[in-house]
């Protein structure tokens, strides 16, 4: 591999499919680089490219993160439910996160 690429992977999921992509990329190229770069807007238009959050490993990071050699990024969507929100409203009506 040339020194001036890098690989990295593309990842974005939904509740029932996933997607992995592999890229190589120029050494400089950053986590929104790598978004646009993977084209997997074409495969969910729901992807906002130019806005959604990003992360590296489970880290959300900043758009000009530069990327390393083997980084996973990943495409965060917004959640449906916010987990805090949801464990105070089952605390409001007296039950735990395991109850039914």
């Amino acid at each position: 591999m040339p020194e001036n690429l890098i690989n990295v992977e593309v990842v974005y999921a939904t509740p029932k499919q996933q997607t992995l992509l592999a890229l190589q990329l120029p050494a400089d190229s950053t986590a929104r680089e790598a978004v646009c770069q993977s084209g997997l807007q074409s495969r969910y238009p729901e992807i906002d490219i130019n806005h959604c959050p990003v992360g590296i490993f489970g880290a959300v990071v900043k758009d000009t993160q530069v990327l390393q050699d083997g980084d996973r990024v990943e495409i965060y969507r917004s959640l449906i439910n916010e987990p805090r929100e949801a464990r105070r409203k089952v605390a409001a009506r007296g039950g735990t996160m395991g109850s039914r």
